[in-house]
């Protein structure tokens, strides 16, 4: 018998200075039960560092042939394909051929290794928008998570500042490429 996902209710404050975006995002989302902890909070981050109105999360784990989070035009095709992880590269360039933005929110224990792998192989993706966060930051997201998360997300000049409950966590976004 196959283990049920674990489902958390999350709504996020999101206020970007950076991009002049200001919402209250509600999401429930999926857990896999192949998924780790670190996995889902980096979903979660994408989904609000790259909100935009229609953003939405896919199948995930269970659709090899989707991203994390999509967002499609009127007509089905898709606009934005948003990954998390370390992701081959040959998956990003794939999808960026199939889609006008493409964005990585790129975290792991292995992502210096990653990026030494794959970031030349990625160079020539004019349409890829790749976004680092510390491991350590992810980390202490996941000691703090519940089932039901309030979080208020700001981001201000390249720094992402978290709050949950009285706590405020920081990490710089490194934009890379």
């Amino acid at each position: 018998m196959a283990l049920p996902a674990t489902i958390y209710k999350a709504t996020i404050t999101l206020s970007d200075l950076d991009r002049g975006v200001y919402e209250t995002l509600a999401a429930t989302v999926a857990q896999h039960p192949s998924e780790t902890e670190e996995r889902l909070v980096a979903r979660l981050l994408a989904y609000a560092l790259f909100y935009e109105e229609g953003l939405s999360f896919t199948k995930g784990l269970c659709a090899s042939d989707e991203p994390e989070l999509w967002l499609k035009n009127g007509d089905g095709r898709v606009r934005l394909w948003v990954e998390v992880g370390l992701p081959d590269s040959e998956r990003i360039i794939k999808a960026s051929r199939h889609s006008e933005q493409v964005r990585l929110l790129a975290c792991g224990r292995a992502l210096p290794s990653w990026e030494q792998q794959h970031l030349p192989k990625l160079a020539h993706c004019a349409n890829l928008s790749i976004i680092t966060i510390d491991q350590p930051f992810v980390a202490a997201i996941v000691q703090r998570l519940e089932r039901s998360l309030t979080w208020g997300l700001t981001i201000t000049e390249g720094v992402c500042y978290l709050t949950i409950g009285n706590e405020t966590l920081e990490t710089a976004l490194q934009v890379v490429g």
